[in-house]
């Protein structure tokens, strides 16, 4: 995977995470994804044709290409362009009465070579927590499984851990899914895995 940037942006009371990623040479795509509370609300892709230049100078290139559209997103998102499409896709998601599962620890769930997770998860329509909601988690694109399952308390609310899985040079995703009878929602969160620790004793091939 190539250059790539990541920005959280503050829009009124909400906080959109835009990430943009240049895909490399065997997929020649500029892809940019807008995420909210884990869920991708935008994705702009531009696909390009490979560098023909100096490999110094078409890095280069592809780099401020990457940065600019980084950069073109984040300035639509706080002036508003990009409202009406997100605030549809949100409502594809958001049915009434249905659960909803939050991540509580977004930005320390990983420490130590370790996955340590603060779920919670709530009825959409008046945020009330749900007891006994099954929850697994896991991390796609490993090249061996990490996962774990696990059911909310009285408040809704349920601690998960195990330990970080070998990871590939592909796209990785924490994936966390909440049922409840026929109630079901998901998170899922893109990794990057050339700046993510392996476990101790472990090593890339």
């Amino acid at each position: 995977m190539g250059s790539g940037f990541n920005t959280d942006v503050r829009v009124g009371d909400q906080v959109f995470h835009v990430q943009t990623e240049d895909r490399g040479p065997a997929h020649p795509v500029i892809d940019t994804a807008i995420y909210l509370q884990g869920r991708v609300v935008h994705r702009r892709s531009t696909r390009y044709d490979p560098p023909t230049l100096s490999v110094k100078s078409s890095d280069e290139a592809l780099h401020k290409r990457v940065e600019e559209q980084h950069r073109a997103l984040i300035e639509d998102l706080r002036a508003g362009k990009l409202a009406s499409e997100i605030g549809a896709t949100r409502g594809q998601v958001t049915d009434p009465g249905a659960i909803e599962v939050q991540l509580l620890n977004p930005k320390s769930w990983l420490s130590g070579g370790k996955v340590l997770l603060e779920i919670e998860v709530v009825r959409r329509s008046d945020r009330e927590p749900q007891p006994a909601a099954q929850v697994e988690a896991s991390i796609e694109g490993a090249l061996r499984d990490g996962h774990a399952a696990s059911t909310t308390d009285d408040n809704g609310r349920v601690r998960m851990q195990f330990p970080l899985p070998p990871l590939g040079k592909g796209d990785l995703t924490l994936v966390i899914r909440a049922h409840k009878g026929s109630d079901k929602d998901e998170l899922r969160f893109s990794m990057r895995s050339r700046q993510t620790p392996l476990p101790a004793g472990e090593s890339r091939k």
